[in-house]
């Protein structure tokens, strides 16, 4: 091969040659470019185009460059004044209680249909937290750190209810309530809005308890986890069931009172999270959660059909109890007493 060896000297010399005239044309190409412009301000055109047929400037030139060069021959026409940039300062007490009260007259408007196909969608929904915890159970085991693992996947079903809008009765212990507080006109159509969504997100639960417990769409190690967590939430004394839902309730209503000032849906999520891992954490009774759990035990023939209304009815009367009574109430008189004593404060002093 020695005809090869003597080209490579010459085929390297032209790889170099070639790659010390790229920079060259570079170069003459940008000070062509930059000299277009100054022959045009000099007075130099590029040749009309025919007529009924936009130049090549013109064709290729953006339409929002195109509108602004219009907008801006118009000497009458005024320049768009600035939008304020969104308020991102610490919202009062005062602020939030606005927007939840706007929330709850967004949810009192919506037809009795319409709050029971959202609420049965949030039932199914919440289906998660409990799926999320048994799957997690089901490949970890039970040890201490599994379980608190486990609990890790206990928020899902409140994001998504809660971020997606849908109907949660616990959720509902602030926002009608707050209020009715201010309003008193909206005391029945609050007492409706419970009504329709209490029974639907009930009846989503029922769904999704369907779903694990008499097909087979989960493993049979997740139905036996969630069978369990049914098993040992049914197995509470009532007293427990109550006080325990008073916990529940009011962490709901006070993650639903943070999102309603929070700015983004990150920090909703996160509060979200946080808030409601406790619950999880704690075991804290939940109305609807809890309800996905039992009803899979009792589908799957664990538990009889006779535990779940008596644990049902202590677990929303202490839901009620922790969400009006240890937030709404709390907050609502932050809100209103807070305001009144800013406007004694702002009231001119008079000197006699």
């Amino acid at each position: 091969m020695p005809h090869c060896r003597d080209n490579q000297p010459e085929a390297l010399r032209a790889v170099l040659g070639f790659a010390l005239l790229l920079p060259l044309v570079s170069a003459s190409i940008r000070g062509d470019q930059r000299e277009r412009p100054e022959k045009q301000e000099e007075g130099v055109r590029a040749p009309a185009a025919p007529a009924g047929r936009p130049s090549g400037i013109q064709a290729t030139m953006p339409f929002r460059l195109r509108r602004q060069k219009a907008e801006n021959a118009d000497p009458d026409r005024q320049p768009p004044a600035p939008q304020p940039q969104k308020n991102l300062s610490r919202p009062s007490a005062e602020d939030i209680y606005k927007q939840v009260a706007t929330n709850a007259r967004e949810e009192l408007k919506r037809s009795s249909v319409a709050l029971g196909i959202s609420g049965f969608a949030g039932g199914i929904f919440m289906g998660l937290s409990a799926l999320g915890t048994a799957i997690a159970l089901a490949m970890l085991g039970h040890s201490s750190g599994f379980v608190l693992v486990s609990r890790m996947f206990y928020p899902l079903g409140f994001i998504v209810v809660i971020t997606g809008r849908a109907q949660l009765f616990t959720e509902n212990t602030l926002y009608p309530v707050a209020l009715v507080l201010a309003e008193k006109r909206e005391f029945w159509n609050t007492l409706r809005l419970w009504s329709v969504v209490l029974p639907s997100n009930v009846l989503g639960a029922f769904a999704f308890a369907a779903l694990a417990a008499l097909t087979p769409a989960l493993n049979p190690h997740v139905v036996t986890e969630l069978t369990q967590l049914g098993l040992d939430a049914a197995a509470n004394p009532a007293s427990t069931v109550f006080w325990s839902g008073v916990m529940g309730g009011w962490i709901i209503a006070l993650a639903a009172w943070l999102v309603s000032g929070s700015h983004s849906i990150t920090g909703s999520v996160m509060i979200i999270w946080m808030l409601t891992f406790i619950v999880g954490l704690g075991n804290f009774a939940h109305c609807i959660a809890t309800s996905g759990e039992i009803l899979v035990a009792i589908l799957t023939g664990h538990a009889s059909w006779s535990v779940y209304p008596g644990w049902f009815l202590f677990a929303v009367l202490g839901n009620i109890c922790g969400g009006v009574g240890m937030v709404t109430l709390l907050e609502y008189g932050q809100a209103v007493y807070g305001k009144q004593d800013q406007s004694d404060e702002d009231e001119p002093v008079t000197v006699g």
